[in-house]
């Protein structure tokens, strides 16, 4: 499964972002989706995740901010992002667990993307 995201960019503070990711590929079923970011100089953290039946997570400092969504027909994944703070400023990546029916057994696997960036100006 190849995941791309897009919808990154330059906003001020207070503004909002609607980030996308597709995912495509073949023979595949995927279970849960996760939106992770990287700011500069820092680890990867998770930011929130989906379930294919839409239950959704979110870390404790962008709930209420933060809304991860999905369209299973279409193999989307959308992370809106409201009230945008300076601090919200990395890389956001998207990442899918996936079934691939083509493998024995029906293997489980984790894709990612390459990242969109995000950047919030004080």
């Amino acid at each position: 499964v190849q995941l791309v995201e897009s919808g990154g960019g330059l906003v001020q503070a207070g503004g909002s972002l609607r980030l996308s990711c597709a995912a495509s590929g073949s023979m595949f079923s995927i279970n849960t989706m996760d939106w992770y970011r990287q700011a500069p100089g820092k680890q990867r953290e998770w930011v929130a995740d989906i379930t294919s039946g839409g239950k959704t997570n979110y870390e404790d400092s962008v709930k209420g901010r933060f809304t991860i969504s999905r369209d299973n027909a279409k193999n989307m994944v959308y992370l809106q992002i409201n009230s945008l703070k300076p601090e919200d400023t990395a890389v956001y990546y998207c990442s899918a667990d996936y079934v691939d029916y083509s493998t024995i057994g029906h293997r489980n696997f984790r894709s990612w993307g390459q990242g969109t960036q995000v950047t919030v100006s004080s």
